[in-house]
């Protein structure tokens, strides 16, 4: 019986789609930009996101493209790559897009919050503390995020929530310039609020606790 020959051995290297170079890059480099590790302004280029994931420039170029399109890299007519910069009237626009979009997610998720949720946001809101504590802006915003994604992921609206993703992705780099200012001691009290009113089963008072964490935040960091 003739038995058909294995195919050669294929390295781990070899094996993996040129797109999930891509996707390993565009992850890695979205959650630095989202948690606020590049400044605005921060450039970028090409061969040191490549080193930085060892991976070709064409994966890094496709990376790139990508987060351009969504907003979180700005991309010159010469090529040149830096974390966005926004002013004060881009700010107070995606601020409002925040509390468009979070509220809903926030109204969504209060029929399906239950008792484990409500201990795991207050642990994970028990750390933005600690981060606030250490003035550490990068642990902060990945607190805070964590905080509201851990409410919103209830809501089972996986749309929506990319929205607020893209939202938040825009203002990583603004946010760590802002709260890298910041000389606050205490968490958001609001954070607070939206724990009381998920205990209460209170939707409109959760309604108004997110919309305020999203605008009067920002407000005061403009300020």
């Amino acid at each position: 019986m003739n038995v058909p020959p294995r195919p050669d051995p294929v390295t781990p290297a070899a094996a993996a789609p040129a797109s999930s170079a891509h996707d390993r890059v565009y992850r890695g480099l979205r959650g630095r930009i989202m948690h606020g590790e590049l400044s605005p302004g921060q450039p970028l280029t090409l061969r040191g996101i490549g080193a930085e994931y060892g991976v070709s420039m064409t994966p890094a170029r496709e990376a790139v493209r990508r987060l351009s399109a969504e907003g979180a890299l700005s991309v010159s007519s010469s090529g040149r790559v830096t974390a966005p910069e926004l002013g004060s009237e881009r700010i107070e626009e995606l601020a409002a897009l925040r509390a468009l979009i979070e509220v809903e997610l926030a109204s969504r998720a209060l029929p399906r919050a239950h008792i484990a949720l409500i201990d795991r946001l207050h642990l994970i809101n028990a750390r933005v503390a600690d981060q606030i504590a250490h003035q550490d802006a990068v642990g902060y915003i990945r607190a805070n995020l964590e905080f509201h994604r851990t409410l919103y992921l209830r809501a089972q609206a996986p749309a929506m929530l990319a929205m607020a993703e893209t939202v938040w992705l825009q203002l990583g780099p603004t946010m760590r310039a802002l709260y890298g200012r910041l000389r606050q001691k205490e968490p958001p009290r609001y954070h607070r609020l939206i724990i009381a009113a998920l205990k209460a089963g209170d939707e409109p008072g959760l309604r108004l606790a997110v919309r305020s964490d999203v605008t009067q935040g920002l407000k005061m960091l403009l300020g």
